[in-house]
């Protein structure tokens, strides 16, 4: 069963041009899929013609379990995907003039006894390897995606997870963090347990809309601003701002007659964006397309729209680093 859809047709119904075309981009967010079943398939060119006249000059990958390799040890078959994903980079630079992959993260078990070995060769496999996602998502509704290999909801918290952290850590490596709203205490507890490891909250943190927190937005929100802002108080964390569309937030858009137009994204997300932005500061936000899983219910044009919209208000050295800076810095990408 297909967790994203992505209805071309119904995407075509929108006819909204993108804004403010000058403004530089790094997109820190988005992946690649050649062997999925539950995402569609999406390579470089496609996401090349969805960035259309929006001016993104790097983007970094992140990872989907693509390109691993299908041999050897198995806690070593991850880095297949470093490899996979130097070479569509490779590709890229024959086309100067379009956007670059300029860092990307893979991922690794933690808790396995060899992690840095698999680091180590995740490193030599490619200069644009910055570290890794391990992704915890985890909840007791059974509409939520749950990471296989994740049986509770603090995998930040346990010995060999922290083990596996620590070397991580000693490396100089990035970790890219995904789980639910609940589940955000436990990433401050690892990120104050690890004040010298640059970490980035993917999704705004996902605040969940379906399943058990249906018909409860205000609730879920209240939460999640709280949590957020404890989390914010750990100068290591950097957020991502995007990630609003997938289907496990609940908006629901992808159900709608139409796509969303900007303004309408604007409406419904505007609050979320503010609260993050005020708690981290300009200086560790980054806008991100999570493309193409946001795809599902919006067009590239139209939510780099709704960002743009939802930046006006900060100065234009607080929308350069949502918009490139704080990419750039938290991925070494020059």
């Amino acid at each position: 069963m297909a967790l994203i859809e992505v209805r071309e047709d119904w995407l075509a119904l929108s006819t909204e041009a993108a804004i403010e075309t000058e403004r530089r981009i790094i997109d820190p967010h988005h992946h690649f899929f050649e062997q999925a079943t539950q995402f569609p398939h999406y390579n470089l060119e496609q996401l090349w013609a969805d960035i259309g006249q929006h001016k993104v000059e790097q983007t970094v990958y992140l990872q989907c379990w693509e390109g691993h390799r299908t041999a050897g040890p198995e806690d070593m078959q991850c880095v297949g995907e470093t490899e996979w994903v130097d070479g569509i980079a490779a590709r890229a630079r024959q086309n100067p003039q379009a956007p670059q992959i300029g860092a990307m993260m893979g991922t690794a078990e933690l808790r396995s006894p060899r992690v840095r070995e698999v680091l180590e060769a995740h490193c030599a496999a490619s200069k644009l390897f910055r570290g890794i996602r391990q992704i915890a998502a985890w909840d007791t509704s059974d509409v939520l995606f749950v990471m296989e290999g994740v049986s509770h909801p603090n995998l930040y918290g346990e010995a060999a997870f922290r083990a596996g952290f620590a070397v991580l850590t000693e490396m100089g490596l990035r970790f890219d963090a995904w789980h639910y709203h609940p589940q955000t205490p436990h990433l401050t507890a690892l990120a104050r347990a690890f004040p010298t490891t640059p970490i980035v909250l993917d999704h705004l943190g996902t605040p969940c809309g379906i399943g058990q927190y249906a018909g409860h937005e205000e609730e879920v929100y209240r939460l999640w601003a709280r949590d957020l802002t404890e989390l914010a108080s750990c100068p290591n964390v950097a957020i991502k701002l995007g990630g609003m569309t997938m289907p496990w937030n609940g908006f629901h858009f992808e159900q709608s007659a139409q796509p969303p137009s900007s303004d309408q994204l604007v409406a419904k997300w505007g609050r979320y964006f503010h609260h993050a932005i005020a708690q981290f500061g300009p200086e560790r936000c980054m806008f991100e397309s999570n493309f193409p899983v946001d795809k599902c219910a919006t067009t590239y044009a139209v939510l780099w729209n709704a960002y743009k919209k939802i930046a006006a208000r900060y100065t234009e050295a607080e929308k350069e680093s949502m918009f490139r800076g704080t990419a750039a810095r938290f991925y070494g990408i020059e």
